[in-house]
C-alpha cells in the first residue's frame, strides 16, 4: 500500500473503532491523578494492567502522594511493587521520579514531551500516555498491542517491534487528534478480539480492513 492508501485504511479503522467502543478509557486505573497514571505507567512495563491495578491500590494506600513517595522507603516500595517485575529497578524510578516532581516541578506534572522524558524510568510510551491523558495532546502510545495489531493491519510491517519507528510511523498516518483515543481502544481490540497468540480473525469487525487477514485467505 502506498502512504496514501494506509493513511485512508487507518481513518476507516479509527472509525470502526469508534463505532465499537465509543468509550475509550485508559486501562489504569490512576483516577485522575497525573502522578498516579506516571507511577501506574512505570510499573506497566512488562506487565499486564490488571495486575497494575491491583498493585497500585496497596502502593496509593502507602505512599498517597508525590511527597510521600519520595520520603518513602525503598525496600518497602519494592515489597509492594515487586509481582509487576523489574522490582527493584521500578521502586527506585517511582521514588527518584516523584522526587524530582516535588522539587523541581513544584508537584504539578510538565506538559511537554521533552521535560516529561527527564523523569527516571519515563520513556516515550509513558510520556505519549500522560500527554494524551492528562492534557489531552496529540499522542500515540506505541504499547505492545499497537505494535502487534497495527503491523497486522498492514500500516508497517509484522515484523517491525520497535516502538519508537512504530510511534513515528503511525503519526504520519493517523489524525493525530485521534491517536490517544485509537490507541486506548486499540487495547481493548486486542484484548477481546485480535490477541497475540490466537486471534479471532473469522469474528473480527476489522477483517475487510486487515492485510494479515487478506495475506491468510481470508
Amino acid at each position: 500500500m502506498t502512504k496514501s492508501e494506509k493513511r485512508a485504511r487507518l481513518a476507516k479503522i479509527v472509525e470502526r473503532l469508534k463505532d465499537i467502543y465509543p468509550d475509550a478509557p485508559c486501562a489504569l486505573e490512576y483516577g485522575g491523578d497525573p502522578w498516579r497514571l506516571l507511577v501506574m505507567g512505570r510499573l506497566s512495563a512488562q506487565c499486564t494492567d490488571a495486575r497494575v491495578n491491583i498493585v497500585s491500590k496497596e502502593l496509593f494506600e502507602r505512599f498517597p502522594t508525590p511527597e510521600s513517595m519520595a520520603s518513602g522507603d525503598l525496600e518497602e516500595i519494592e515489597r509492594i511493587v515487586k509481582p509487576c517485575g523489574l522490582y527493584r529497578m521500578k521502586a527506585a524510578n517511582l521514588k527518584d521520579a516523584s522526587k524530582m516532581l516535588v522539587e523541581d516541578f513544584d508537584g504539578k506534572l510538565p506538559a511537554t514531551m521533552e521535560e516529561l522524558l527527564l523523569f527516571p524510568g519515563v520513556g516515550r510510551k509513558i510520556a505519549n500516555l500522560l500527554i494524551g491523558d492528562v492534557f489531552g495532546g496529540e499522542a500515540v502510545v506505541a504499547d505492545t498491542h499497537c505494535i502487534r495489531i497495527c503491523g497486522r493491519l498492514g500500516m508497517y510491517p509484522e515484523r517491525e517491534k520497535d516502538p519508537t519507528r512504530v510511534e513515528k510511523t503511525l503519526r504520519e498516518l493517523i489524525e493525530l487528534s485521534e491517536g490517544s483515543d485509537f490507541c486506548h481502544r486499540i487495547v481493548i481490540f486486542g484484548r477481546e478480539v485480535c490477541t497475540a497468540r490466537s486471534p479471532k480473525c473469522s469474528e473480527c469487525p476489522l477483517s475487510d480492513l486487515c492485510l494479515h487477514y487478506e495475506r491468510c485467505g481470508g
